[in-house]
């Protein structure tokens, strides 16, 4: 393009141009940045050669420092600096659990070789990674950074935990692709899910208004030692899967289950037709 065709297309960008943002949402950049760093921090065998521990933790505490004083200005609250010191006495606690999560996979997976091969490589522990201390800046508080942390990890992982769904120990999600686990879902100790399982609401209520109603539990719980398996979908803030319960693929499920019961969709008839040898 020539100057004066330049100058003509700008003509009709520049009220967008002119505009000043209102707020400044964390760097997305730096967002990636720190928790990949807390990621090496909490998993020694990700580190680079040459890497230093000291130097990685002074990393990850500048790195989150920052994000959350971003974060917090937003909304237009002051950092004081309580919620990143909160939010790093809670790192050690993650990490253990994270450790639970890790040997909950290797056991959960024949295939699996070793756990250095579950850290390195499978998408459901990357994910649990980042939603235990997303949902650690959401309890504390945090405003914006917690859910931007949830979209990074989906964008990875395929696999999407809103921040505020409580998810408890040795939790294992075995392929993840297409798992979806809404903000007020509980799911207990020692579940096991597996790719394209849905925890997610049944209806959305509304105000006297019409605006939506928030704040509600609109998603399911599951009890401790339950296993989903591919593609089920459990809606539903009053659904209750019992301890020990196993739900099978595929099955559309609005309604609770007692504990240690198994739950199995309709038998689907089966047709084949030969096609006479050809292939």
């Amino acid at each position: 393009m020539n100057d004066r065709s330049t100058d003509a297309c700008l003509q009709h960008v520049a009220p967008l141009a002119a505009r000043t943002p209102q707020v400044t949402p964390p760097s997305e950049r730096q967002l990636i940045a720190a928790v990949e760093a807390l990621r090496a921090l909490v998993f020694p065998e990700l580190r680079s050669s040459g890497t230093s521990g000291e130097a990685l933790g002074r990393e990850v505490v500048h790195g989150f420092g920052e994000l959350i004083r971003v974060a917090l200005a937003t909304e237009g609250v002051h950092d004081d600096g309580s919620r990143v010191a909160a939010f790093f006495a809670q790192v050690p606690a993650i990490a253990a659990r994270l450790a639970l999560d890790v040997r909950a996979a290797f056991e959960g997976d024949p295939a699996a070789k070793s756990e250095l091969e579950v850290v390195v490589c499978y998408p459901g522990v990357r994910a649990l990674f980042v939603h235990r201390f997303a949902h650690m800046l959401d309890l504390l508080g945090v405003p914006l950074l917690p859910r931007m942390m949830a979209e990074y990890a989906h964008r990875e992982t395929g696999i999407d935990i809103h921040p505020r769904a409580r998810i408890g120990d040795a939790v294992f999600i075995d392929h993840g692709t297409g798992v979806v686990i809404g903000e007020t879902a509980a799911i207990g100790h020692r579940c096991r899910l597996y790719q394209g399982v849905t925890l997610g609401a049944k209806s959305f209520e509304r105000e006297p208004d019409g605006s939506m109603r928030r704040g509600y539990k609109r998603h399911p719980t599951l009890e401790d030692d339950v296993v989903v398996y591919a593609g089920a979908t459990i809606l539903g803030g009053d659904t209750v899967i019992g301890k020990g319960s196993v739900v099978a693929g595929g099955v559309f499920l609005t309604k609770s289950v007692p504990p240690g019961n198994v739950v199995t969709g309709p038998k689907v008839e089966l047709r084949m037709i030969s096609m006479g040898g050809a292939i």
